[in-house]
């Protein structure tokens, strides 16, 4: 968008607790949906998968169908991947266009900096033959960390990786994921385990960056509008190092495709689809208990006090279960055994029995009787 788009009358203007009633309903929490967790995740865009638990309490609050261990099973017969993908954490991710998230990490080449050939020992002509050498290993099914070194160092060209791989090989797998050659599979005794993407028939590939930055911005704007150039920069640039020039130019380029939107007098934008229900969006008076570095706080960032006040980012931060009020977080909440203690941050009265059906319902996804008290 240029300057003169910044000056023109927006094409709508909602309050604040409009448009957060309006990502409720974008996000499948108010009302909760009923479509399975693999449709929950490519909803989302991506689900940090670095906790288990946090991200099937994740897609599973947003699913009324679901049972336990369904993220478990999706990862499983493929209709979720998981990658290192945002921040250069896991992450669930749709394989129908999770390669797209992965076409904007990967386009950073961090793997031809200086002190990645220095260190690896692998200059940017040598990054093909290395790809097709685990591309090869892996056809055979999953392999751990170390299986992936012995079979890779056999051959004279990655001896000298042999430490590495010994050592875990984080930082080097992780070009690999970007570029699409491999994903993560259930962990084998606690151990990191690779498998192929191209045996799962729902993987779309790496799409041309010139493809996948649009689609992302579309998706974001979707899901988490309606968003300011802010926010698609935490998310897209921050978040995959797509940087600042590529996004403005993507999101120049959509200019036809979206609306502009006053939020209590900010400048945000959804894309121009959405804009008739937006202007319909109700607030919402949805109470919900989410789990920590859920997507609701993720997506925007923990920085966007509309969403995350700066009472609570502290906790927030540090993996607090978030007390969500109307799109909120006035609180924070912890398990111990049956008891759910609230800590609630807000002048506004804690609302009890929206509180007590809410904590019946975290239960009945936890398979078990809960009560709730203050902390």
């Amino acid at each position: 968008m240029t300057t003169s788009d910044a000056t023109a009358p927006p094409d709508l203007t909602v309050t604040r607790s409009q448009a957060l009633g309006w990502r409720l309903e974008r996000h499948l929490l108010d009302p909760v949906g009923s479509a399975p967790v693999a449709e929950v995740v490519r909803r989302l865009g991506a689900v940090l998968g670095m906790d288990d638990a946090l991200a099937e309490l994740a897609v599973r609050t947003r699913s009324a169908g679901s049972r336990t261990g369904d993220l478990r099973r999706a990862l499983a017969d493929g209709t979720v991947v998981k990658a290192f993908a945002f921040r250069g954490s896991v992450h669930y991710l749709a394989p129908e266009d999770g390669g797209a998230y992965l076409a904007l990490r990967a386009a950073g080449r961090q793997w031809e900096l200086p002190s990645w050939v220095e260190h690896y020992g692998l200059g940017p002509a040598d990054w093909p033959d290395f790809r097709a050498a685990v591309r090869e290993a892996l056809t055979g099914g999953p392999l751990t960390v170390v299986e992936l070194g012995e079979v890779l160092t056999t051959r004279r060209a990655y001896r000298h990786l042999r430490p590495v791989f010994a050592e875990g090989a984080h930082t080097l797998v992780k070009p690999l994921s970007w570029q699409g050659d491999l994903s993560l599979a259930a962990p084998r005794e606690g151990r990191l385990t690779l498998r192929s993407l191209a045996t799962n028939p729902r993987w779309q590939g790496i799409p041309d960056l010139g493809e996948a930055g649009p689609a992302a911005v579309r998706a974001y704007l979707r899901t988490y509008g309606p968003a300011t150039h802010d926010h698609v920069h935490y998310w897209l640039g921050e978040g995959l190092s797509a940087g600042r020039k590529r996004l403005a130019g993507w999101l120049a380029g959509l200019r036809d495709e979206l609306a502009t939107v006053d939020v209590d007098g900010s400048t945000a934008y959804v894309l121009a689809e959405d804009a008739d229900s937006l202007a319909a969006a109700q607030p919402s008076e949805a109470v919900r208990l989410l789990p920590g570095h859920d997507q609701w706080v993720m997506g925007p960032g923990t920085k966007d006090t509309a969403v995350t006040p700066s009472a609570v980012r502290e906790a927030v931060t540090r993996k607090a279960g978030l007390v969500v009020v109307g799109g909120v977080v006035r609180g924070t909440w912890r398990r111990n055994g049956a008891e759910v203690g609230i800590d609630w941050r807000d002048d506004v009265p804690l609302r009890e029995a929206a509180v007590e059906t809410e904590v019946a319902r975290l239960g009945t996804l936890l398979d078990r009787d809960l009560h709730w008290s203050r902390a």
